[in-house]
């Protein structure tokens, strides 16, 4: 008979963790496991999605004459789901942050970051909307709004991207990478929850998209797979640790096309009505209605 010598490998598995919580200084996870949940966060997710565009993303059997019955019940049910999810964020940031938990404070905060996100649905969807029709304009193979709502990964990504970023807003960013990391996962397309993304973006194809986190994005900009918005360097405190929240992603002006495989880099301005050719790598500035190929952007840097 196998023996596995399970009560060993329990206890040292227990000592392992205990290291890591002694090295975190986080001993007790109090009253339990209180972060939110990925699996949870999937299911208010699709619910979203299809009081968002319920004839398309919503239940299969939904008729339009029942549209506002069906987003009237799902969007209780989902905000009651959401409001649990973001007071978990909020207990989970105030414990071990080292703030004083209040819970009557918590659940104020955040009944009110849940309500001020259910007001901007219409305007999520207005501005989606603008999305849709950029991907629809912007491909020669789309044969419909509808194909690209329901085909296209770069709207998918949007999508819960234009989400995240609300609760990236609210100081939430657990519950916003979370998010991200779902689309992520689904699309196969990276963004930051805190880039700033203007209306009508398309994500054409979208495999190997990455956004960083302080990228900002205007208005009617088009970019295909594999296509990078990084930080050239990471600056360090004296003592060599990594720094946080400072601008070091570029800023992608209007009407910007960046083609496949494009790696751009830094805290640099890639100008309005510029084109970005298919792999080449840019960290200087691109003047606004400039045409980058890999042969200019070769000679750019000699």
């Amino acid at each position: 008979m196998t023996q596995w010598n399970i009560q060993n490998i329990v206890t040292e598995l227990q000592q392992a963790r205990n290291e890591w919580r002694t090295q975190q200084k986080s001993l007790k996870d109090f009253g339990g496991r209180e972060l939110p949940s990925k699996e949870e966060i999937k299911k208010i997710m699709n619910d979203l999605c299809g009081i968002l565009f319920p004839m398309r993303l919503g239940p299969h059997d939904l008729r339009q004459q029942s549209e506002n019955f069906y987003i009237a019940h799902t969007l209780e049910k989902t905000l009651h789901a959401l409001l649990e999810q973001v007071k978990l964020n909020l207990t989970y940031d105030y414990k071990y942050k080292k703030h004083h938990e209040n819970i009557e404070v918590t659940e104020v905060l955040a009944q009110s970051i849940v309500s001020e996100f259910a007001q901007k649905l219409p305007s999520l969807r207005r501005i989606l909307d603008t999305d849709v029709i950029a991907a629809y304009d912007g491909d020669p193979a789309a044969r419909s709004v509808d194909e690209v709502l329901l085909c296209y990964p770069g709207i998918l990504a949007i999508i819960y991207h234009r989400i995240a970023h609300e609760f990236y807003k609210k100081d939430l960013p657990l519950l916003a990478r979370l998010i991200a990391e779902i689309a992520h996962s689904k699309t196969g397309i990276d963004i930051h929850p805190g880039a700033q993304v203007d209306q009508g973006f398309f994500i054409d194809h979208g495999t190997g998209v990455v956004i960083g986190e302080t990228c900002v994005i205007g208005k009617n900009v088009r970019i295909y797979q594999a296509v990078t918005l990084g930080a050239k360097r990471f600056e360090v405190d004296d003592a060599g640790r990594l720094q946080k929240e400072y601008a070091r992603h570029p800023i992608v002006e209007d009407n910007v096309v960046i083609y496949a495989g494009a790696t751009i880099l830094g805290r640099i301005t890639i100008g309005q009505g510029a084109v970005i050719g298919g792999n080449v790598w840019i960290t200087q500035s691109v003047p606004a209605n400039s045409a980058v190929s890999q042969s200019s952007a070769t000679k750019s840097q000699v």
